[in-house]
């Protein structure tokens, strides 16, 4: 969207103050373009409130107290900033596949991380390396800055879904998409296939059928090479907001300004 058109949107539709998610895709779109501009600010604005500093405060404190990586692995004070972070904030109330995953081997091929269908797993297991470095790598300081930074971003992304459903997919997709090698790369990360498949306006049904079915499914609609295309990334995500948002307005967009973004 350029930035014409971005303030022709913001001109006929204004800025929601509303509580709830906006039904209009026009002002989805506007949402989310507005949102992947204002990140730094709005994620610096959540590291200064007070409720973060006590979050943080928290989490570092329950990591000095810890007596081992497997019973930090467990406390809630700890996980409720490390899976957040790493981009997993529905795992926070799994302690116990938390310590089974972050602590398995990424490399055994018949082991739990290759078991389990949601691929992220293995690429946190990967990127913390508990299972060698142990409670010592979430002492590292320089780790602590990096998750707290995370989690400030994710806290406000997250935020960003009251103003129109679906901006914080979206960001994460924009952030991930280029580095899933193929199709089942896609699949097997919940928010890569949500953002994916609602874009392409392929039913949740489609989980039902085998994960060569799914993929075929995709790849007939969306050539992946798109995927490394900046300027695709950003159309493909801007669908998506749209299609949530015509969701909850009964499947019926509301502007002929769409046409231009689709």
């Amino acid at each position: 969207m350029s930035d014409v058109l971005t303030g022709l949107l913001s001109a006929i539709y204004g800025t929601s103050t509303a509580s709830t998610a906006t039904t209009n895709p026009s002002m989805a779109i506007l949402a989310l373009r507005r949102a992947a501009t204002g990140e730094t600010k709005g994620a610096a604005k959540e590291a200064e409130s007070p409720a973060f500093k006590r979050q943080a405060e928290a989490f570092k404190k329950a990591i000095d107290k810890a007596p081992d990586i497997k019973t930090a692995l467990r406390d809630p004070k700890i996980l409720s900033v490390l899976m957040p972070a790493m981009g997993m904030p529905d795992a926070v109330s799994q302690p116990g596949l938390v310590q089974r995953a972050l602590l398995a081997d990424p490399k055994d091929t018949k082991g739990l991380l290759s078991r389990l269908t949601d691929t992220r797993w293995k690429a946190v297991a990967t990127a913390l390396d508990l299972g060698n470095k142990g409670l010592d790598a979430l002492k590292d300081p320089e780790l602590q800055t990096k998750l707290l930074k995370a989690l400030a971003s994710g806290n406000w992304r997250t935020s960003q879904d009251d103003v129109a459903t679906g901006v914080s997919d979206a960001l994460y997709f924009q952030d991930k998409v280029e580095s899933a090698k193929d199709v089942y790369a896609i699949l097997g990360d919940p928010v890569l296939r949500r953002v994916v498949t609602g874009a392409l306006g392929l039913p949740d049904e489609l989980a039902l059928q085998t994960i060569e079915a799914q993929g075929r499914a995709v790849t007939t609609r969306l050539k992946l090479t798109k995927l490394q295309d900046p300027k695709e990334v950003k159309r493909l995500a801007e669908r998506y907001v749209m299609n949530r948002a015509m969701e909850a307005n009964g499947g019926q967009a509301t502007s002929p300004l769409l046409s231009l973004f689709v």
